[in-house]
């Protein structure tokens, strides 16, 4: 039996904001990495406490979850204050760092090694997921894709956004899982009803209707089609490439000293692009996460090189008519946002 110490809750939240220049212009962005355990903290704590509400989640109870690494440091927190042991489906490409830190914190790591030949990592590590539960009953799977208490967890982040600044025109949101789009955006837009959303996706995600092609950006994107994610929230999607991610994060680290992921990066391209679009708009964006986790792939020379990510790179976005009227290399957008799975089934 674990010890719950839910003391560590408050370790979650309460991150600063900072303006962020773009050109001659600037934006805002919201730290999570100033949290201990990053953005997702606030999902996990908000999943399990709600399942724990519903009666899913025993007290103990092992909790389940596939993840390419960020939410796993936020479920290794929120369970470890409300008492319950961590299993995580993870695959061959998380980083050795997370893999050493998450094993530091007594987390279980199942490794799946092969990607499903259409879903890709995130369904290999779904059909494992679905095999542990089977293995281990009375365990718990929080669902991050399609769990609407992932959304609510970002409830706190919206409230305090409405306290720290005094406009938002545009938020420019990350796409992974799609709960901290969904949450913001109720909470902000009652208190300013005309706020756009742009969405950041992946170049190769499905999320917004293009094609499903092999990523190597982590946490950012999906090989399959989150329910959490609000479409008719959005007002605009971007999809931007590896090497365009690894540039703007390694731009805001040398001009900023703030240096995050991919989401990060991507984040603040489409940010930067909006507030120099539009001289005047107040645009938010979240970065989810620090550098440490990225020291060996963004950050380092050796590995971008390999990868084929610091030459050529798109540096204002293509703009396409529909979702599906182009496949998106580089960095592209559109101003049409469609559920690809509503045009699917209907």
């Amino acid at each position: 039996m674990t010890t719950p110490q839910p003391a560590l809750l408050q370790l979650i939240g309460r991150t600063p904001t900072v303006p962020i220049p773009a050109g001659n212009s600037w934006y805002t962005a919201k730290l999570e990495s100033a949290s201990i355990a990053g953005m997702k903290a606030r999902a996990a704590a908000s999943m399990l406490r709600a399942a724990a509400a519903r009666g899913e989640l025993a007290p103990g109870a092992t909790v389940i979850e596939s993840t390419s690494g960020t939410l796993g440091l936020g479920l290794a927190l929120a369970a470890k204050a409300l008492g319950h042991p961590v299993l995580l489906v993870v695959d061959d490409e998380l980083e050795p760092d997370l893999r050493a830190l998450l094993r530091a914190y007594d987390v279980r790591l199942d490794v799946v090694t092969e990607p499903h030949p259409v879903g890709g990592w995130q369904q290999a590590r779904l059909d494992r997921l679905a095999r542990l539960l089977a293995e281990h009953p009375g365990s718990y799977w929080p669902d991050q894709y399609d769990n609407p208490a992932n959304a609510d967890g970002y409830r706190a982040m919206g409230e305090e956004i409405i306290d720290q600044v005094d406009t938002v025109d545009v938020l420019v949101a990350s796409i992974g899982s799609g709960g901290h789009c969904a949450g913001l955006t109720r909470v902000l837009r009652t208190r300013w009803p005309r706020m756009r959303v742009i969405g950041v996706d992946a170049v190769g995600s499905r999320i917004f209707g293009q094609p499903d092609r092999r990523r190597l950006m982590r946490g950012l994107g999906s090989s399959i089609l989150p329910r959490n994610v609000a479409y008719p929230d959005f007002d605009e999607v971007h999809w931007v490439g590896a090497a365009e991610a690894v540039a703007s994060c390694r731009r805001l680290a040398a001009t900023t000293g703030l240096a995050g992921g991919w989401s990060t990066g991507a984040a603040g391209l489409v940010a930067g692009w909006a507030a120099a679009r539009e001289p005047g708009a107040r645009v938010l964006t979240v970065f989810p996460d620090g550098p440490h986790r990225y020291l060996r792939t963004i950050y380092n020379d050796d590995w971008c090189h390999a990868n084929g990510l610091l030459g050529t790179r798109t540096s204002t976005p293509i703009t396409i008519a529909a979702p599906d009227s182009a496949e998106v290399s580089g960095w592209g957008r559109c101003e049409i946002v469609r559920d690809p799975l509503a045009e699917v089934t209907a």
